[in-house]
């Protein structure tokens, strides 16, 4: 009997040990599944995914985020080699800097060069290496660079007034990035033809200007012109898609150098909803727009005062010379009279995100910093249209904003006569006038329908109709009143003479109709660029300054261009 009984419990121990066994492999299984799905999650992780679970500051200072490769190796030698390099370097700098220092002379002196130039004793530091690939024949490689070095840098200024002051620049400190490229690729030692070298993106650039023996901001406006002068010397000297080039082997690398690749066609149409910079009233904003930060590239809009939601439809052309790297950048301010201009907000569309030959119409959320890439107070939206327009377009495509579009050939014959070959040369200059292209035609509007309008009357329905409005002509259209409905449909074509389709705007205004008065309901703006290019568009556009609402529109042009003089 007691035999019988423990064997019964051993078997029920064995098989308790059994299902215990058995379970806690299925366990440690079940585990090791979620903590593959989980390290498998965590290798398909971005960098940005990574910063969104835990914020920079609380990584190791061993974690780096960054496709660039450390370079100890190359700061211990540049460090023992620094002297040699500073010698080639400072007479390199001087003879390239100087010229476009006199270039960027501002009129209160009369004079800039350097009388002494040399980098120091402190070596710059390399932070990280990046080769970027471009499928050419060459090498592209990013250097990251710091410096805060102890130069000996001497300007000596003449100004108008017949002062002569040496000015020192000192206490340098500079963050940013160099790109070398080596091109093109030989069969002969040392295998690359040339080496360009130029500053990609400039960080942080700070200095101090100290005349020798006196305080240079005793004389007013002297520090400041200089200073300005200096910045845009290294914005136009070295900036990228500027590049200097240093033959290595003999032979022709005028490829190699800057030059034009296409036009960009800028057309600042609106802002809307900006941000009020003023107590009392509305911000007086305008707007700037550049591809390089130079004053003289720089495009400057008209101040619409006392307006949150102004309207410039503003015309500009920029040139490009890298569209894979450019970007075009658009500044909104209010303006303040006497007083400095104060930021709205600012915006930028990289350009190699435009398709050759076609109109994009954009808008554009303003931000405080374009190197901050979030920013969660909302200041307003800006809308640009932008065609870039690259040299010996193959496919056919004219711009419509040049002074050959759609010219005849007795045209061209007489613009030839006009801009060069039948102009009249007066001792060493050439007296050319100016030609402008007048887009002349017909505009028709279909107004089709609207849908999701908000409600305005009491009885939760609108009897809604449209205004169409010409902005240059002032000329005006209204359809018929659709009563008790939200979802009108109107069908209706209305043609208007636009003296200029190039620089005119449609407005079109949905109301609603009152016995006692009519109610605001939202508009569109729309350029006619568009259309011109297309020649007919059917499109459903959002109602601006509505809380809901449709248009559905058919625009067709029938085009008569002519040409004046200007």
């Amino acid at each position: 009997m007691s035999f019988v009984l423990g064997l019964v419990i051993g078997l029920a121990v064995g098989l308790a040990i059994i299902v215990g066994f058995v379970r806690s492999e299925n366990s440690r299984s079940k585990l090791r599944s979620e903590l593959a799905t989980t390290i498998a999650a965590f290798a398909r992780m971005t960098v940005e995914d990574s910063r969104k679970l835990l914020p920079a500051e609380y990584y190791p200072s061993w974690v780096v985020f960054s496709q660039s490769q450390k370079l100890k190796w190359l700061n211990l030698h540049l460090t023992k080699i620094w002297p040699y390099v500073n010698e080639a370097a400072s007479e390199l700098i001087k003879a390239s800097v100087e010229p476009v220092l006199e270039q960027y002379r501002p009129f209160i002196l009369s004079s800039l060069k350097f009388s002494k130039f040399t980098l120091g004793t402190v070596a710059p530091q390399f932070t990280g290496v990046a080769i970027i690939e471009d499928g050419g024949d060459g090498i592209t490689m990013e250097l990251e660079m710091q410096w805060d070095g102890n130069p000996s840098i001497i300007l000596d200024i003449k100004t108008r007034f017949g002062v002569a002051l040496p000015v020192q620049v000192k206490n340098i400190g500079f963050t940013g990035v160099f790109r070398l490229m080596f091109k093109p690729l030989v069969d002969e030692f040392p295998c690359f033809g040339a080496v360009c070298y130029s500053l990609r993106q400039k960080k942080k650039l700070d200095f101090k200007l100290k005349v020798i023996g006196g305080d240079i901001s005793a004389i007013p406006g002297v520090s400041d012109a200089i200073e300005e002068t200096i910045r845009d010397a290294i914005e136009d000297s070295i900036t990228w898609p500027v590049r200097k080039v240093i033959p290595i082997l003999p032979g022709d690398y005028s490829d190699l150098e800057l030059k034009p690749v296409g036009t960009l066609e800028v057309k600042l149409v609106q802002a809307k909803e900006l941000t009020n910079k003023d107590l009392i009233g509305k911000s007086d904003p305008y707007a700037v727009l550049y591809i390089r930060p130079l004053p003289d590239r720089m495009k400057k809009s008209r101040t619409i005062n006392n307006d949150l939601n102004p309207i410039w439809n503003e015309h500009y052309e920029f040139t490009v010379e890298d569209a894979s790297t450019q970007h075009v950048v658009v500044k909104v301010y209010d303006d303040e009279g006497l007083q400095a201009s104060e930021l709205i907000g600012m915006a930028q569309v990289r350009l190699n995100e435009l398709e050759p030959g076609k109109v994009k119409d954009v808008w554009l959320n303003l931000v405080k910093d374009l190197d901050i890439q979030r920013d969660n107070k909302y200041r307003g939206q800006v809308q640009l249209e932008l065609l870039y327009c690259p040299f010996n377009m193959e496919n056919g495509f004219k711009n419509p904003f040049t002074d050959n579009y759609t010219m005849t050939s007795l045209e061209k014959v007489l613009k030839d006569g006009v801009n060069g070959k039948g102009a009249i040369e007066n001792g060493n200059s050439i007296s050319q006038k100016k030609r402008e292209v007048i887009i002349r035609g017909v505009l028709s509007i279909t107004v089709i329908s609207a849908e999701d309008l908000p409600v305005v009357d009491l009885m939760g329905k609108a009897d809604p109709y449209v205004i169409v409005t010409m902005k240059k002509s002032e000329a005006r259209k209204k359809t018929r009143v659709v009563n008790d409905s939200l979802n009108p449909v109107w069908n209706q074509t209305f043609d208007f003479v636009v003296e200029d389709g190039l620089h005119d705007m449609l407005i079109i205004e949905v109301w609603d109709h009152d016995t006692f008065g009519k109610d605001y309901m939202g508009r569109c703006i729309l350029t006619l660029t568009r259309v011109i290019m297309e020649g007919e568009y059917k499109d459903c556009f959002q109602l601006d300054e509505a809380k809901s609402g449709k248009l559905w529109l058919n625009l067709k042009w029938m085009p008569q261009p002519i040409y004046r003089d200007t």
